[in-house]
């Protein structure tokens, strides 16, 4: 069946939310709050996020 037959259309195309410029931007930002809070056991997390958005970008 087609979508002439059955008159659905397509899905549209999935879009990416973020651009890859976009995760530079992140990992720079949460690397500046990271220094910010550095010595408080929150930064551990942030620092997980520093690294994640390496490997992305």
């Amino acid at each position: 069946m087609t979508t002439e037959t059955t008159g659905a259309p397509e899905p549209a195309r999935a879009r990416p939310i973020f651009s890859t410029e976009d995760f530079a931007l992140l990992k720079t930002a949460v690397l500046t709050h990271l220094k910010t809070i550095e010595d408080s056991p929150e930064s551990v997390k942030y620092s997980n996020l520093y690294h994640r958005l390496g490997r992305i970008g």
